[in-house]
């Protein structure tokens, strides 16, 4: 063989070898992702016509996601695919399904499909028999009922068609947030049965409703293990997520064989829900992501789409967690891709890549532990899993408080602190008025082993009067002025007046006609319990500051935790808007710095790019020895540091969007 041709072997082999596609990433291991859905109807009749190899193979060549979602069956029950066991209407020009598959494969991309389960109108249309029934007995058009034949002779069919396309998974839309008490003839004869309750409830405050929505959540979740475990019989590989299952609508153990946990976050305010549901997903022990909206829309078909700064930031709030990302765009209403956006989902790409190393699976070190209560939820809530009802706002409205007070904290619920409270530093009980006994009581015992316990809300002292070191009164609904001397706000709140006993300090104070002359009484607690220490807050704060944001507010908490939680691992001085997330990651520690500048919460701002750097601003760090070395991260630039008296401090001349203190 003579050199010209050994050379030409050489080179046709090496081209063969990179011709090879990447491995497709199981869920497990991706970390950005992209998501397309446009609910296809029964007037959309020419899907496919403008979908081209060409579009998609740009779209994956630029954006290099790890998965893409693209629609199968929208809400309105018809397919976007040609299918033989379901309801398509399209003059279908090609089967776009087949198409993702086969550009997605070629690229190493994993594909996973839209695909809505228990809204699906069309079912129901054709099968009036399969809807779930209001209480006077009406039909539903269109929610199913999990109770009857619609997952056997529809949801799963179709499901395993998709898997026979070669598709990943499914991210299965319209679930537990959709799903509604059934009135059915069939399902109030089996709660009478199993319950031996005779008059079945209709509504809230009605007797037994609370075990009604239990049953009802019973059979939700049997509906959903059914239809998994099938597929999975079906096809092993196949990996599935019930919308929003285990999250902030679901707070429970994980006890079914989803593959991974995903919601949709809200489309505006969206860093701010991102920070609240990427905590709420975190501790449940599966892989999860959360998808941002690509726009934001008052629901009323008319969408502004986001700069990729926005997103950025929004995407910021999941990475700092741990998670992985996603990001929605609409397909047009032959499936096609809107190729104009792919410059934002390249920047967002860029973005998240960039953090993927310091971020992706970090696990967060134990700090601030903000009680989630499944018992509190479920005692308010009048739904199985829609928490639409206000049930989040406190919970919402205090980690608001707490974040921006640079304080690093974990939602958890009980299941997640049961047996694990020592591990915190602090734990906070936000205005929780129900909470289960057993649980209640272990806090009581983790704070008199030297744990640091702060309750808030008028009610939520109820649970730990014997202990709190007051004697209270009657809790008074009004406009009470509150806050430090000389640093008042108004709020309009339920607030219960105590009496300090001796040995018990106070914080704050409560006010009348807003003048500091007209002094109630003291404002917040704190008592010293067994090793430990109890501080309350006797009025509701977080609700109110959903409503009603204000600096007094603030300070006013951070000032009541300081008295239980002086020493914070991670302190940021100069610089309120950032939000701290402290994670360990490949045996470092990991201080995520996350810009919250801008216009979150007035619903009229849609879209904004004014998230301005902050800095410089000075991070402190306690620690038993010096660092080898700290690094500001994706910019890889070597940070000046001093250490003294057990403390690392540091400056950041800027911050941008989101950077990672790697402490080595």
């Amino acid at each position: 063989m003579n050199r010209f041709a050994g050379l030409v072997l050489v080179l046709l082999a090496f081209g063969t070898a990179s011709a090879q596609p990447k491995p497709i990433l199981r869920r497990s291991d991706s970390f950005f992702g992209l998501h397309f859905d446009f609910h296809a109807g029964r007037n959309d009749s020419t899907i496919g016509r403008t979908l081209t190899a060409g579009m998609i193979d740009t779209l994956l060549s630029r954006v290099r996601p790890d998965f893409i979602q693209v629609d199968t069956k929208g809400h309105a029950g018809v397919t976007s695919y040609p299918t033989k066991v379901g309801y398509a209407y399209s003059r279908f020009t090609q089967d776009p399904l087949k198409l993702f598959r086969e550009v997605t494969r070629r690229h190493g991309v994993a594909l996973y499909v839209h695909h809505s389960g228990v809204w699906d109108n069309e079912a129901i249309r054709h099968h009036p028999a399969w809807a779930r029934r209001f209480p006077d007995g009406r039909i539903d058009d269109r929610k199913t009922s999990v109770f009857g034949p619609y997952a056997d002779s529809l949801l799963i069919p179709q499901l395993k068609e998709i898997a026979d396309y070669g598709v990943d998974g499914v991210w299965t839309d319209g679930e537990c947030w959709a799903v509604e008490p059934d009135y059915r003839p069939e399902v109030l004869a089996a709660f009478r049965q199993e319950t031996g309750i005779q008059e079945v409830p209709k509504k809230k405050g009605d007797p037994h409703y609370d075990d009604f929505l239990e049953f009802q959540r019973k059979a939700f979740l049997r509906y959903v293990g059914h239809y998994v475990d099938e597929v999975h019989r079906y096809k092993p590989g196949f990996q599935i997520a019930s919308n929003w299952a285990y999250s902030s609508f679901m707070p429970e153990p994980v006890t079914l064989n989803v593959d991974f946990i995903s919601g949709d976050l809200n489309a505006t305010n969206a860093a701010n829900s991102a920070a609240f549901e990427a905590r709420c997903i975190a501790p449940q022990g599966r892989p999860w992501d959360l998808m941002a909206w690509g726009f934001a829309s008052n629901y009323d078909g008319v969408h502004s789409p986001k700069p990729a700064r926005q997103l950025c930031q929004e995407a910021a709030q999941v990475l700092s967690m741990g998670g992985g990302f996603q990001a929605y765009f609409t397909q047009q209403r032959d499936a096609s891709i809107k190729l104009w956006e792919v410059p934002v989902m390249e920047e967002l790409a860029r973005f998240c890549r960039a953090r993927q190393a310091f971020c992706h699976k970090a696990t967060p070190v134990p700090q601030v532990a903000l009680l989630y209560s499944t018992a509190g939820y479920k005692a308010v809530s009048p739904n199985l899993y829609r928490p639409w009802n206000g049930e989040h706002n406190a919970l919402r409205g205090i980690l608001d408080l707490l974040l921006y007070n640079q304080l690093p904290t974990e939602i958890l619920m009980e299941h997640h602190l049961r047996g694990r409270m020592a591990s915190y530093p602090l734990i906070v009980v936000p205005e929780w008025a129900t909470l289960d006994k057993g649980f209640r009581d272990e806090l009581v015992q983790y704070a008199r082993n030297g744990g640091n316990l702060l309750v808030i809300g008028s009610e939520a002292v109820l649970n730990f009067q014997d202990v709190l070191g007051v004697s209270l009164g009657d809790t008074i609904r009004g406009t009470p002025y509150f806050g430090l001397p000389n640093h008042i706000t108004g709020t309009t709140a339920r607030y219960r007046p105590f009496r300090p006993a001796a040995g018990t300090r106070t914080v704050g104070g409560l006010y009348g006609n807003g003048d500091m002359r007209d002094y109630r009484g003291p404002a917040a607690s704190v008592a010293p319990l067994g090793k430990g220490r109890i501080a309350a807050v006797y009025l509701n704060l977080g609700a109110p500051y959903q409503q009603r944001e204000t600096v007094q507010c603030r300070d006013f908490l951070a000032a009541v935790v300081k008295e239980v939680f002086p020493q914070p691992l991670v302190t940021v001085q100069g610089a309120p808007r950032v939000h701290l997330a402290v994670n360990r990651k490949a045996g470092k520690l990991m201080v995520n710095l996350v810009n919250m500048s801008g216009s979150h919460g007035n619903k009229a701002v849609h879209t904004l790019d004014d998230i301005q750097p902050l800095g410089p601003f000075r991070v402190q760090l306690r620690a038993d020895r010096r660092p080898g070395r700290i690094t500001l991260q994706p910019e890889n630039r070597p940070v000046d540091f001093e250490y003294q008296n057990k403390v690392v401090s540091f400056f950041i001349p800027k911050l941008d969007v989101h950077s990672v203190a790697v402490i080595e």
